[in-house]
């Protein structure tokens, strides 16, 4: 399946609109130099370190999403711990500051980095797929849509080509956001990530470690299709009516920022829309034995929204940062950055804007 999706690739028309990627050839009988001249994909334009849509290209893409999710998502580890404890038990912990009171106060200051290995080890994992995989469902789907069609219907293609994404990233995730609920959530049951595993197996099988798999689906696949789809619509949007010079005329440096704040916009959002979900998920790994209906039932319209102020924070702050590393990583490795998607003269034509 996957070599057959990478082939397709080569040949991809998303390339053209998005990569935008030139060579330079050089008459070998001659030496003289042919004028450059556009390409689909598998050019190496100068100064880039691998050809777009190579599987050295997916590759990377795939280390780039290891990095952003990986850090971001344990750098925030003190206030996903009291946003999973406001969710499971309110009462206790009333809003953000009495989290961090009453965690300070009965666990010290270690006890807010309380999870961290799962969290790294489990977003590092997720990140990979999410990101690595993304870039290979973009360019497969459209190839097969055509070049018009996977412009005029860009939206959906990011929201299918991340729903794809997330869907293996999540199964790749699931093991070790059980483990992290349930030492930040348990007191008692673990300290660390060595000594959660096997009392998880132990007390509950294989299906410990899935039991959440499908409320993690409905909390992050939504997340993610607005992450991407939201990040890629308002970045296009940013540099064509906020930014005052077109993105090959900023330098590194100034697109990086532009990248920061197309992803803090599409962190609200993604926060928002996967928030009950994300309730669910908390409330199901601190139960044993419950089902996300029950759990649903249990918290209520109300219940499901707990925690929603600090999720937001986080995942808007969390979201930018991602973005912000992701294209650090490809301006470091030299990877193709293609720009926003622009109108193919096909269409121009077609709409006598030519």
């Amino acid at each position: 399946m996957w070599s057959s999706m990478l082939e397709a690739a080569k040949m991809s028309p998303f390339a053209g609109p998005f990569s935008q990627a030139k060579c330079q050839a050089v008459n070998e009988d001659e030496k003289s130099l042919v004028p450059k001249r556009n390409i689909a994909a598998f050019s190496v334009a100068e100064g880039d370190s691998c050809e777009f849509g190579s599987n050295h290209y997916f590759l990377l893409c795939g280390l780039g999403g290891i990095l952003s999710c990986g850090l971001t998502h344990t750098m925030v580890t003190p206030l996903d711990l009291v946003k999973c404890r406001i969710q499971v038990d309110p009462a206790k912990y009333k809003s953000v500051v009495t989290g961090f009171k009453v965690t300070l106060a009965e666990d010290g200051t270690r006890g807010l980095v309380r999870g961290w290995s799962p969290t790294f080890f489990g977003y590092s994992m997720q990140g990979m797929f999410k990101f690595g995989l993304y870039e290979v469902f973009k360019v497969y789907y459209a190839n097969m849509l055509g070049e018009e069609t996977s412009y005029e219907y860009r939206t959906t293609l990011y929201l299918a080509a991340s729903a794809s994404a997330e869907f293996f990233a999540d199964i790749a995730l699931s093991p070790m956001e059980a483990a992290k609920v349930r030492i930040q959530t348990m007191p008692g049951f673990a300290n660390t990530l060595r000594e959660a595993l096997p009392k998880m197996y132990e007390g509950e099988g294989l299906g410990g470690f899935y039991k959440s798999l499908v409320p993690l689906w409905l909390r992050q696949i939504p997340y993610t299709m607005m992450k991407f789809a939201c990040f890629e619509r308002t970045l296009e949007l940013l540099y064509k009516y906020v930014v005052p010079k077109p993105r090959e005329a900023c330098t590194k440096g100034e697109q990086l920022v532009v990248t920061f704040a197309a992803g803090y916009i599409a962190g609200v959002f993604c926060a928002i829309v996967s928030h009950p979900a994300d309730s669910v998920v908390s409330k199901l790994n601190q139960e044993k034995g419950a089902t996300a209906g029950q759990v649903l039932k249990k918290l209520g319209f109300a219940g499901v929204w707990k925690g929603l102020a600090p999720r937001i924070v986080m995942i808007g702050t969390l979201t930018a940062a991602q973005w912000f590393i992701y294209d650090a990583v490809k301006v470091y490795l030299r990877m193709p950055r293609p720009p926003p998607p622009e109108m193919p003269e096909s269409l121009k034509k077609k709409y006598g804007l030519a």
